[in-house]
């Protein structure tokens, strides 16, 4: 069985921060129902949109082996065929702006009211009290006010925004880990809880190392290092063809891994070179000791360099692009990198989530197009009527699937 098996989920997030959070435990086999405004749907859909109205890849990037339910919470109809599925789900998840669950009538309050039981958890820039509550965030506001900006850069230049959307899907699995502790505990208690997860608290975390190494508790603040992540020769070194990202990244950090080096690069010489016998010295002489590895890569591409260092025992990775990863021999071997035939979008290669559990498997499922499941829900959950459906949507209470296509972009 999945591990999650038999934990039912109403999500009703948005972007990535939320959808992150419900697609990994989607991916452990909870049943995820993502509940969305028939007129647009989680706006992450529109996204980079190519032609399509509601299926775009950043959606389907986060969206994966869920279902979707089309309901209009604005109207009395849909907010009553809302609260009626509540009692059938275990955990509700929302990561709106503020405001936006008490203008509807969605609070953990109300949804105690028909399941005293219900895990209700909620994802906030800023957290739902103190001076930046009513702030509104996404992840890169979340970044700037972790930290992450002030340690990602040059030396000598400003703070740079970081690649990865960690302020988001960082949060989204701080998140699930929440809900998951939540739903152990009730199984022991029987008691439902409310769960709140600050964007910017939740970030810090991904900083604590150079929060802790490079601030004296607070006293300063740490300062950005560029590409040297370390003592020398710690860093970024070109290799053949010299693309965009035809690079190697080094991390010889003990005197095992320098050893190593200087045997992969056939380079015994180094080691009993005064300039780079000690720690001490190769600081001294950093430039000089990057031109010479420099020089050896410049010879290889970014994967000949990364397969000798790395048999040496030297940690190290080719700097593998977006490209790279859907491609990547290793990871497609893994089975990591899933070929997903998706409406719109054709026969293409989706990444995978990372943990492996021996016991549980769950195959990866297309992303839902807006509202495909809402009759089969509504029908399943509640019994209702293909009257009573073809009314709720006459009336504007809910979705029609019907009208999204599955034509190519």
């Amino acid at each position: 069985m999945a591990a999650l098996d038999g934990m039912r989920i109403l999500d009703m997030t948005q972007y990535e921060a939320g959808t992150s959070c419900t697609q990994a435990l989607a991916w452990l086999g909870a049943d995820v129902v993502k509940v969305e405004a028939p007129e647009y749907g989680d706006p992450g859909r529109g996204v980079g949109r190519t032609g399509n109205l509601d299926y775009s890849s950043y959606f389907c990037a986060w969206n994966a082996n869920k279902r979707s339910i089309a309901l209009n919470l604005r109207i009395a109809e849909g907010r009553a065929l809302f609260l009626e599925l509540v009692p059938k789900f275990d955990v509700f998840v929302e990561n709106y702006g503020p405001g936006v669950v008490e203008k509807l009538g969605i609070t953990y309050q109300d949804l105690t009211e028909v399941h005293p039981g219900i895990i209700y958890a909620r994802i906030k820039g800023f957290g739902t009290d103190g001076p930046y509550a009513g702030f509104r965030s996404m992840d890169m506001v979340a970044q700037a006010a972790a930290g992450a900006f002030s340690i990602t850069g040059e030396a000598d230049g400003p703070p740079m925004m970081p690649g990865p959307t960690t302020g988001d899907a960082g949060t989204g699995v701080q998140t699930a880990m929440a809900i998951l502790a939540a739903y152990v505990q009730k199984q022991r208690t029987g008691v439902g809880q409310q769960i709140e997860v600050s964007m910017q608290e939740a970030m810090t975390y991904y900083v604590r190392t150079r929060a802790f190494i490079g601030s004296e508790w607070g006293t300063r603040a740490t300062g950005r290092n560029g590409n040297s992540g370390g003592l020398p020769p710690v860093d970024l070194y070109p290799c053949k063809p010299f693309g965009p990202n035809d690079y190697i990244y080094l991390m010889p950090v003990t005197d095992d891994h320098w050893d190593g080096l200087c045997t992969a690069m056939e380079r015994p010489d180094l080691l009993l070179d005064p300039r780079f016998e000690t720690m001490p010295a190769r600081v001294r002489h950093e430039s000089a000791l990057y031109e010479e590895i420099e020089r050896w890569c410049a010879e290889r591409t970014k994967y000949e360099a990364m397969e000798t260092i790395a048999a040496a025992g030297v940690p190290c990775s080719a700097t593998l692009d977006t490209r790279d990863l859907h491609h990547d021999r290793h990871l497609t071997e893994r089975g990591f990198v899933h070929r997903m035939d998706l409406p719109v979008h054709g026969e293409v290669p989706m990444l995978g989530f990372g943990p492996r559990l021996s016991e549980s498997h769950v195959d990866m499922r297309n992303p839902p197009r807006l509202g495909e499941h809402t009759d089969e829900l509504l029908t399943t959950e509640l019994g209702l009527s293909e009257e009573r459906l073809a009314g709720l949507r006459e009336a504007g209470a809910i979705g029609d699937p019907a009208r999204f296509t599955q034509q190519p972009a």
